[in-house]
C-alpha cells in the first residue's frame, strides 16, 4: 500500500508539472499557481493504479482548478529611461502614449540641459521603439529598456 501512495503521488506531482509548463491558456509556463489536494482514491486494481492513468488524469484535473479560478494572461514590462534634451521630452511622451507606455517619473539631471523620464513599457511594444523614438525627437532621445515585471493584460482571454 506504501509503494503505491508513493507513486500515486510521484505521478500527480508529474502531472501537475506537465500542467504548470503547458498553462491551460496559450500552452505558457503558469506562474503563482497553489493547487490543494484534499484527498485522492486510488483503485485497488495497481493496472488501473498506474502513473499512464494518473498523470493525464492529474493533469486534466489542475488544468479544470485553474481555469476555474478566473486565470489571467501576464505580459513582460521593461522599465525604460528615456535620456534627452528638454525639448524633446515632448516627442518621448507621444512616442511612449503610442506604444502603451505609462511615465512614472521624470527628471532634470542638476547642471545640465537633459531631461531623464522613466517609464514602463511593455515588451510587445518595443520592437522598433528606439528608431520611432529617435524619428519623434529628432535623433535626441536615446532609451534604455531593461526586464522590470510582469504585468496582468488588461483583456480577459475568457470572455466570450
Amino acid at each position: 500500500v506504501v509503494s503505491t501512495q508513493s507513486t500515486g503521488k510521484d505521478s500527480v506531482v508529474a502531472g501537475y508539472q506537465w500542467a504548470a509548463n503547458e498553462g491551460v491558456l496559450c500552452e505558457e509556463n503558469m506562474r503563482g499557481v497553489r493547487i490543494y489536494i484534499h484527498g485522492v482514491a486510488l483503485h485497488a486494481d495497481a493496472i488501473h493504479s498506474g502513473g499512464g492513468q494518473i498523470i493525464p488524469t492529474s493533469r486534466r484535473v489542475c488544468y479544470a482548478s485553474v481555469l476555474r479560478a478566473a486565470p489571467c494572461l501576464l505580459e513582460p514590462v521593461y522599465l525604460c529611461e528615456i535620456q534627452s534634451p528638454e525639448a524633446a521630452v515632448g516627442g518621448s511622451y507621444g512616442c511612449l502614449t503610442k506604444r502603451r507606455g505609462h511615465v512614472f517619473s521624470e527628471s532634470l539631471a542638476e547642471g545640465t540641459p537633459m531631461f531623464y523620464v522613466n517609464a514602463h513599457l511593455p515588451v510587445m511594444e518595443s520592437f522598433g521603439f528606439s528608431s520611432a523614438l529617435r524619428a519623434a525627437t529628432g535623433g535626441q532621445a536615446f532609451p534604455q529598456c531593461v526586464f522590470d515585471h510582469w504585468a496582468e493584460k488588461t483583456d480577459n482571454p475568457m470572455k466570450e
